[in-house]
C-alpha cells in the first residue's frame, strides 16, 4: 500500500476525535451519490421495461406489415397477391383477412366493433398468448355457431361470458325493407386481454369463410394481406422494400406506422426521463466539492506537517483526490445495491401498481441492463473525480510555513 493510498484510507475512515461534523458531511455526500445513482439506474430499468413490454404486446398482437388497397377497396385477387408475397424469404407467415365495421349484440347490450376474419387455425399474430378466459377456438359447434374471440373490454361492455351468443349486424347504409342488414350469430369461445385499450375494446376475430359471407365477399377477395416476419428488426426495411416493389393500387403499412402514437409515447419516455434523473448525479457529484474542501480545511495542520517532512504537491493532491473517490465509490456501490434490490422487489412483488387503462400494464416493469450500470458507474466516477480535483489542488497549494506559523 503506497503512501497516498494509506493516508487517504485513514482520512476516509475519520476515526479521529472531534471529526463528527466532518463525518456527517461525508455521510451526506455518500448519500447524495447513492440516491442519485440509484434513482438513475431505477429510472433506466423502468423505462427499458416499459419499452420492452409495449413493444412485445404491440408486435405480438398486430401484424408486422399490412398490405391494403388504396381508397379502402377490397383486394380482388388476394390469392394471387398472397402467393407473390409469400415468396419473400423474410416472411414467416402471411394471410389474407377480411375485416369490416359491424354492430355486435350480447343480450340487451349493443356496441360497434371491428370484425376480422382469419384462418380457423389462427392469424399471423400471437393473440393466442393473450387469451385470459376460454380458448382460441374459431370452429363451429354442434348448433352451427362459429366461434369468436373478443377483447376483455368489449366482453365487459356487452356483459357476456364464455359460450354466450353474440349476434353481429352489418352496418351499410340505413336499414329498410329493401336493404336489411346481414346477420350472423357466434359463440363466444375466448376472451383476450393485452392491457392496450385500442386492442381490447374494438377487435373481434372469427373464421374467414363466415366473415366473407357476412360481408358479401367472394372467396378470392380480401380486405388486406397481413404479414409476420422472421425478424422483427427488419420491419421498417422490409416495409419499404415491399412498398417499392408492389404496384398500384397496393400499398404497405408497417406496425410502426399504424401504431405510431404508442411507439412515440414510449420513445419519449426513454429519451427524456434519464436526462431529468441524471441531474441528481450531477448535483450529488458537485456536492463533493464542499465535502472535500471541508476535509482540506480540517486537515490544514496535517498538510503542513506532511509538506515539512517532504511530501510533494502531487502526493497531497493525490491523497484528497483519492478520498473524494472513496466517497464516490461507496455511494455508487450503495446506489447499485439499492437499484438491484428495487428491481428484485418489483419483479417479485409488484410493489408499484399502475393504471392499466393509462399505462397499458398493471404494474411498473423493470429491465436492468448491464450497459446502464457500466455507463452510470463511469459517468459518476468521472464527475466525482472532477468535483474532487479543485479542493485537492487547493490542498496541494497550501503553504506549510503559514500553516505552522499561524495554524491555518
Amino acid at each position: 500500500m503506497n503512501f497516498e493510498w494509506y493516508l487517504a484510507k485513514r482520512y476516509f475512515k475519520g476515526k479521529r476525535k472531534g471529526s463528527r461534523f466532518l463525518s456527517f458531511i461525508k455521510v451526506m455526500a455518500i448519500t447524495g451519490v447513492a440516491v442519485g445513482s440509484a434513482g438513475l439506474l431505477i429510472a433506466l430499468s423502468v423505462v427499458h421495461g416499459f419499452k420492452s413490454v409495449i413493444d412485445n404486446k404491440v408486435l405480438g398482437f398486430a401484424p408486422h406489415v399490412t398490405v391494403t388497397s388504396f381508397s379502402g377497396r377490397a383486394i380482388n385477387r388476394a390469392d394471387t397477391l398472397l402467393n407473390k408475397i409469400e415468396a419473400y424469404p423474410e416472411i414467416d407467415k402471411a394471410q389474407a383477412v377480411i375485416n369490416g365495421q359491424t354492430m355486435i349484440q350480447g343480450g340487451d347490450d349493443v356496441t360497434g366493433t371491428l370484425l376480422k376474419g382469419v384462418d380457423e387455425s389462427g392469424d399471423v399474430t400471437d393473440i393466442k398468448h393473450y387469451i385470459t378466459r376460454g380458448s382460441y377456438d374459431l370452429s363451429t359447434d354442434s348448433s352451427g355457431r362459429p366461434g369468436i374471440v373478443v377483447g376483455s373490454k368489449l366482453a365487459q361492455t356487452l356483459n357476456v361470458g364464455i359460450n354466450s351468443t353474440l349476434t353481429a349486424y352489418t352496418v351499410d347504409g340505413l336499414p329498410s325493407p329493401l336493404s336489411s342488414p346481414e346477420i350472423q350469430q357466434f359463440r363466444l369461445s375466448g376472451i383476450y386481454q393485452t392491457g392496450i385499450g385500442q386492442f381490447d375494446d374494438v377487435l373481434a376475430l372469427a373464421a374467414r369463410p363466415y366473415i366473407q359471407k357476412f360481408f358479401l365477399k367472394s372467396p378470392r377477395e380480401a380486405s388486406a394481406i397481413e404479414i409476420r416476419l422472421n425478424n422483427s428488426s427488419q420491419i421498417e426495411s422490409f416495409g419499404e422494400k415491399l412498398n417499392s416493389e408492389l404496384s398500384y393500387p397496393y400499398f404497405t403499412e408497417t406496425i410502426y406506422e399504424r401504431y405510431s402514437n404508442i411507439f412515440a409515447w414510449v420513445d419519449l419516455q426513454e429519451q427524456t426521463i434519464p436526462f431529468v434523473i441524471a441531474v441528481m448525479i450531477i448535483v450529488a457529484a458537485f456536492n463533493l466539492i464542499g465535502t472535500v474542501l471541508m476535509m482540506v480545511l480540517e486537515r490544514t495542520r496535517d498538510i503542513g506537517i506532511l509538506k515539512t517532512i517532504g511530501a510533494g504537491n502531487k502526493s497531497i493532491r493525490g491523497i484528497f483526490l483519492l478520498e473524494g473517490l472513496f466517497v464516490a465509490v461507496t455511494g455508487l456501490l450503495i446506489g447499485i445495491t439499492l437499484s438491484l434490490v428495487f428491481a428484485w422487489l418489483q419483479s417479485t412483488y409488484q410493489i408499484i401498481p399502475l393504471s392499466e387503462q393509462n399505462y397499458y400494464m398493471a404494474y411498473a416493469p423493470v429491465e436492468p441492463h448491464m450497459l446502464d450500470f457500466a455507463l452510470v458507474a463511469g459517468v459518476t466516477l468521472l464527475l466525482c473525480a472532477l468535483a474532487s480535483w479543485l479542493p485537492a489542488r487547493i490542498a496541494a497549494n497550501t503553504d506549510p510555513l503559514k500553516v505552522i506559523a499561524y495554524g491555518r
